[in-house]
Parts: C-alpha cells; structure tokens; sequence
C-alpha cells in the first residue's frame, strides 16, 4: 500500500480513529467511519464487477459522500473520474464515453440523468446513488491489491480550445504531489481546512487528499453563492487554513466587516488558479490580519509547479517563487536555449508530478510532454510564459494563447489587469483579445464594479493610459454587472471573448 492514496487513509483511521475527518452540510465522519464507509462501498464495487484498473465517475457536489465515494473507488482497485454534477446530458455522455466508465456514483438527483445517458454507453453498466443502504450479500468482497503504479485518476480539463482532455495520473503522481504540497505549507493533523472549491477539479480535490494524508479535518461548503456561510464556518469550525482563487478572495475582501471579525484560528491562505492582483493581496492582508498568505501556480497536468513563500509577498507580490520541493523548472527561449533572467520564455516542468499523458490521445499529449534532458526522462510543456528575476524568482506573464498581439506588439493581459485593479471600484477585471482588422488584435477590458460604485469606461481608459504603453491600453472597456466564471470559480475568459465585440464606451 505504500506510496498509494487509499494507504494514507487506512494510516489515518488507524492512528487518529477519533478525529473528525469530513465536515459537511452538516454531517461530519470521524476517520474511523470514514474508513468503515469506503470499505463497505468498495466491496460493493467489487461484487459489482469493478476490477483494477477500471474508470468509475464520481459526479456529486461537496460532501462527505463524495469523500467516501473517491476512496472507494481506489480500494477496490479502480481510478475514480470526477464529473461536475450540473454537466449536461451531451457532455456528460461525452466524457463517461471517453474514458470509458464502467459505473458512476452520483446524487439522487441527477441519477435518472446518468441513467438516461448509461444506457446509450457500450462500456457503462451501473449507477449508484450515494448514501443508499449497502447489500448485505457484499461483506466477503475481496479488495484489490493495489500498486503505487497503478491508475488512480482522470481528470478532465478543457484547456484553451474547450475540447475536454483526460489527465491521467497514477497513484505515485497524486502521491508525490500531495506530499510536496503538504511539506511546504507546513500542514498538520490539527489543521482544519475550508474548502469551498469543488473536489472536481484538482485544486479542490488535493485539499480531501492532503488532509487524509495528515490526518486532518477537511469542511466543505458549496462555493461561494451564500458568502456569510462561509464567514460562519471560518468561526464555527475555528478554521486554520483556507484555499481560494481569486474570485474567491475578491467576495470575501468586498465584505463589510469582515475584516472586524477576529479569526484567531485562520493562519494560512493560498491561492492558485490564477494570479492575485497586487490591490487583491493588500487587501487579503488587511482583511485576514492574522494569517499568511502562499501565491502559487499549477495546472491540472501536473497539479502544482511553484510557490512564493509568505515572508516575501510584500516586496515581490506579482511572484510565484520557486519549483516545488523535488521537482525542476526552467525558462525556455524561443531558441530552445534557457532563457536568461528577465527574458520571457515557455516554463518546462520536471517532475514526479508530471502527468502520464492524456487519456486516448497519444497526439496531444506528443504536444505537451516532450523528451528530457536525461534518459528516458519526459518533461512538461507548460504551454505559460514565464520570466526570472536575477534571484531565480518565478514571475507568470501570460498563457500562450491568452496573449494578444495588437499593433506588431505583445500585450500580457495580466499587466493590463493589474492597473485596473489598481483603480478604485474596481471589483474583477479581465482582458481579453479580438480579432481586428486594422489593429491584427484589440485590446478589450472587462470590469465590474464594487457594491455601491459607478464606473465610468473614459475614466478607465484614461487611467491606463496613464500608466501603460499606447499599444496596451484598452481599445474599449466593457463594464459588467458580473463576470463570468467557470465551474471551478476562475473568470471565463472564452466566454468573454466570444462577447468582446460588445462594447460600451464609444
């Protein structure tokens, strides 16, 4: 069992029986019961016909059903698929079909709607419904042998064309990462941990892996639709440490009298999914007095990259440090050689953490994994751009395909987005690129407005005339009462792109 997820909870339920390992909607599992659950579902499983090596879709919200569902499906020896449940039928069929799911553990409520799209499936042939009764004629069930080499998960993400990939991870990638996570952030078995991200998508996902492998309590909300039941958990549960991305911090700094409540327990937050803007940390700062903040990055091939340690967010806020420990990274030029510091290049990542490949897909995965410096060894391709400072430090300029090329000229969206953020009233900002036939690419910025507050678009475009070069200022701001967002909480930058011609400052 060693170096596999399951054995981290069998350690847990053996050493900590007691501690609360899952808070949610008002249920909450001891690791003890944790444990007891998982085993009965994964005998379950077994008696089904599920066998190593199998794909088993999970498609539930944030609860402890999920956690349980997610554990049962690696010990009875098979890699578990995480689906959001809102999926349409098109999509769902889509991606149960791709990867082959010879079941799937879903809510009561959409489990009609898996049905539906099963029986149109070769490969597909139970849905269970989570929280029902477990057969009595399953207790002899034999479990699986399982190996650190074995599969564990796909993962799906759409990338920048929207055409979903499967990410394939063994048990010794999600392992490794999880390990190197927990090491640097310093997490422990008193730690409880907020997670209002969803456990289908990585970032939510390693928070329920992190905290089995440590033994600590994990409370899941469901987003951030209701932001005062997030406040109430932070207090009730005397929560230490919590993860978000933007979006997320960008409702919680915006409170009114957030900042007022004490929080004494809260002593770490951390943030991926995409860059803080310096104005969204100082405000983290005022508003969580207490806690420190990780700024870091990653992408669901390889989970997490780099981080910047707490003590220097203050004097390089738009870092995010250095390569996680036992892992490599490096800038590469256009030339192929290592970008020097200061020169922009694609970020190579080396690493245990580095997925497999993507599931079916032997051509796009040729694109992102490519032959490393040493034998037999494969490295990631980012795909983001990235420079260094003389000291090594990280700095994130741009996702390759975000960058707008406009007048001959290279314009990274997030240098244009941190001088919005910079004007005051500002709530969320994002830039994106349209085809333009005199221009080749105009530069488009999208805004909303903090409660209470009325932007002008001249006033938004004079200000970063101010501050930026002319081929970087915003060709049209486009003023929103929301932006969108994606289902894992980030901006929809393909959504507003698809509505940059919508403009409302001419």
């Amino acid at each position: 069992m060693a170096g596999t997820l399951d054995g981290d909870l069998r350690a847990s339920a053996a050493t900590r029986p007691e501690q609360t390992a899952v808070v949610a909607r008002g249920k909450r599992l001891t690791y003890a019961e944790l444990d007891e659950r998982v085993g009965q579902l994964a005998r379950t499983l077994r008696a089904l016909g599920v066998v190593r090596g199998d794909r088993v879709a999970v498609i539930m919200r944030n609860s402890a059903d999920a956690a349980v569902a997610i554990y049962a499906i690696l010990r009875a020896g098979a890699a578990f698929v995480p689906l959001n449940p809102t999926a349409k039928e098109e999509k769902l069929g889509y991606l149960l079909a791709h990867c082959e799911a010879v079941a799937a553990i879903c809510e009561p409520e959409v489990a009609e709607r898996v049905e539906a799209v099963g029986e149109r499936l070769e490969s597909f042939r139970h849905v269970l419904r989570a929280g029902a009764p477990v057969p009595a004629d399953v207790s002899d069930a034999p479990f699986a042998e399982v190996l650190h080499v074995d599969l564990a998960s796909i993962i799906y993400t759409s990338g920048s064309t929207g055409v979903p990939k499967g990410v394939v991870f063994l048990h010794r990638n999600m392992d490794f990462v999880a390990g190197s996570i927990v090491e640097y952030l310093g997490l422990h078995g008193e730690d409880r941990i907020l997670c209002v991200l969803p456990l289908s998508h990585t970032y939510g996902l390693y928070h329920l892996i992190m905290a089995v492998r440590v033994g600590a309590t994990l409370v899941l909300e469901h987003g951030m639709t209701y932001p005062g039941n997030i406040v109430d958990a932070l207090e009730r549960e005397r929560i230490t440490v919590m993860p978000g991305v933007p979006t997320v911090w960008q409702v919680l700094i915006s409170l009114d009298g957030l900042a007022e409540r004490a929080l004494p327990d809260l002593r770490l937050l951390t943030n991926a999914g995409a860059a803080l803007s310096v104005a969204q940390v100082r405000a983290m700062h005022r508003t969580f007095s207490h806690a420190v903040i990780f700024s870091m990055y990653g992408q669901t091939e390889c989970k997490r990259v780099c981080f910047l340690a707490p003590d220097q967010i203050e004097t390089r806020p738009d870092s995010v440090g250095f390569a996680i420990p036992g892992t490599e990274v490096w800038i590469e030029a256009e030339d192929g050689s290592e970008a020097e510091p200061g020169e922009v290049g694609e970020l190579i990542i080396r690493g245990d953490h580095v997925m497999q490949g993507y599931w079916r897909d032997p051509e796009a995965t040729s694109r992102k994994l490519m032959p490393g410096r040493f034998p037999g060894d494969r490295v990631l391709r980012s795909g983001d751009l990235f420079r260094r400072d003389e000291e090594g430090y990280l700095y994130f300029v741009g996702r390759t395909d975000d960058i707008i090329k406009t007048r001959g000229e290279k314009v990274a969206p997030k240098e244009v987005e941190e001088i919005l953020y910079a004007y005051e009233g500002v709530n969320e900002a994002a830039v994106t690129g349209t085809p333009d036939d005199r221009l080749g690419e105009a530069v488009i910025a999208h805004v909303s407005a903090a409660a209470g507050v009325e932007l002008d678009a001249k006033d938004l475009r004079r200000h970063c005339a101010q501050h930026l070069e002319d081929f970087m200022v915003p060709t049209h701001v486009v003023l929103h009462d929301d932006l969108p967002k994606t289902d894992n909480g980030k901006l929809d930058r393909l959504t507003l792109s698809a509505h940059a011609t919508r403009r409302e400052d001419n």
